[in-house]
């Protein structure tokens, strides 16, 4: 039998780190190749990591709730035919071969140790953590010489620091440097170009009392909160609001929904409409269908439209791909469909990837006016406020109209107020100009 590793895959672009829900294995099964092992949540989609190789699961390194990062080892699986020793059982070798070793230990002993042997001792005694973990450490003045590490080999996790920082006895470090007695995992260099890791932030020292409720923070939740620090944080949010006058397109969607619903078997929802007139919108203002890249601008040729969509409390932003492309109709299957697979817990990576600028339908919660966090690294997120019947002034005289607020956050590095506002002056056009007469939902 020969002893494989099965690594945290990457489940998504951008997608650095994984969290472990549900092991849905244990030491001693047997699976085959392909046969999910675990259940993994990310800050973009909950997904199902498969076996890369048919044979009997040896050992769990990482356990449920552990956060570990793309490429770090889950669980070890013994295959088969070839493959690496396990580090338990070590290789036979020519008795002849070992009698040569042997005698060469003995006369090692009469000499002294030579710097290669001082070495290799050196660096089995020294401490193993990655650089993530040597900053939060050094953003909270941890020594991690004094850190018992909890990891394979004595590597100190994040986990590690999170604890200690949790707990408030913080071993404090006589400087903010390693030590010469410290080995820094090595990862690949990051470019000019890649964004920088999401800032730490400090654990506020607040105690439950007598009735109160602890809810860990983990998985989706996690995810999330670490995302909006990044993009509060890296992106100088600016915000604009336009009152659009929607009657047309109430009577236009009310005089079709019905219809609609028996011929294709899905909702005819308003949320389409605003979709299908951002997509158009950002055609003629491609400028807000960009990202900051640090030394430049990357403005996106498709239109990929992030919308939020929940399960229970998780909260999900899949993709409508091209949706500049897309009829109403088309508009308001994707959006059932994905609506519908997040209910199922069947979202995939390929869900969530490629998004270019996000529309939040807040209005589904009597929302009538809200600042919404930039969907990190786009340039903007539009939110669609609740439909209001208000009294309006026109030719002289009130009259009840159906009114809507669209809120827009911007990145004020990549876009100014002139063309975020002349973007949302076409949204409003586009939806006032929708009707029974000039609209079409095919």
């Amino acid at each position: 039998m020969g002893l494989e590793k099965i690594n945290m895959p990457q489940l998504g672009e951008s997608v650095t780190e994984g969290t472990i829900s549900t092991w849905l294995v244990q030491p001693g099964d047997k699976i085959n190749k392909y046969d999910p092992i675990a259940e993994v949540m990310t800050d973009k989609v909950n997904a199902e990591v498969p076996s890369s190789f048919t044979g009997v699961i040896k050992d769990l390194v990482a356990s449920e709730g552990d956060t570990i990062a793309v490429g770090d080892l889950m669980c070890h699986i013994e295959v088969e035919g070839g493959g690496a020793a396990s580090p338990s059982e070590p290789t036979s070798e020519p008795k002849e071969k070992a009698q040569q070793e042997t005698a060469g230990k003995e006369q090692s002993k009469e000499k002294p140790e030579s710097s290669a042997a001082k070495q290799s001792g050196n660096k089995a005694n020294k401490k193993r953590y990655s650089p993530a973990v040597m900053t939060l450490a050094q953003d909270h003045e941890i020594d991690l010489n004094q850190v018992d590490g909890s990891g394979r080999g004595g590597r100190i996790t994040r986990k590690d620091i999170e604890k200690i920082i949790e707990s408030g006895d913080i071993p404090k470090a006589g400087q903010n440097q390693p030590t010469e007695q410290a080995v820094v995992d090595e990862q690949p260099a990051q470019s000019a170009n890649q964004a920088p890791a999401a800032p730490q932030t400090s654990v506020p020292n607040v105690q439950a009392g007598e009735g109160d409720k602890e809810i860990p923070v983990t998985g989706v939740r996690k995810a999330i909160a670490s995302n909006m620090v990044k993009s509060t944080s890296e992106i100088p949010h600016a915000w604009m609001m336009v009152e659009v006058d929607v009657t047309n397109l109430v009577n236009l969607r009310n005089a079709k929904k019905t219809q609609f619903k028996e011929n294709e078997g899905y909702s005819l929802t308003y949320f389409a409409f605003f979709v299908k007139a951002v997509a158009q919108a950002l055609k003629e203002y491609p400028q807000l269908n960009s990202s900051w890249a640090g030394d430049k601008i990357i403005q996106r040729k498709a239109i990929n439209l992030n919308i939020a969509v929940a399960k229970e409390d998780q909260l999900f932003v899949p993709v409508i791909r091209d949706a500049d492309e897309k009829s109403i109709k088309g508009i308001a299957k994707d959006i059932t469909e994905l609506a519908g697979k997040a209910r199922q817990g069947k979202l995939t990576s390929k869900d969530m990837e490629g998004g270019t600028f996000t529309v939040n339908n807040t209005g589904s919660f009597g929302s009538v006016q809200s600042m919404g966090v930039i969907n990190h690294p786009q340039a903007a997120i539009l939110q669609v406020e609740s439909i209001v019947k208000k009294p309006v002034y026109q030719n002289g005289m009130f009259g009840p109209r159906d009114m809507v607020n669209l809120c827009l956050s911007l990145d004020h590095r990549v876009l100014d107020g002139l063309v975020a506002g002349n973007f949302l002056a076409r949204v409003k056009e586009i939806l006032e100009k929708m009707s029974e007469e000039t609209t079409s939902i095919y």
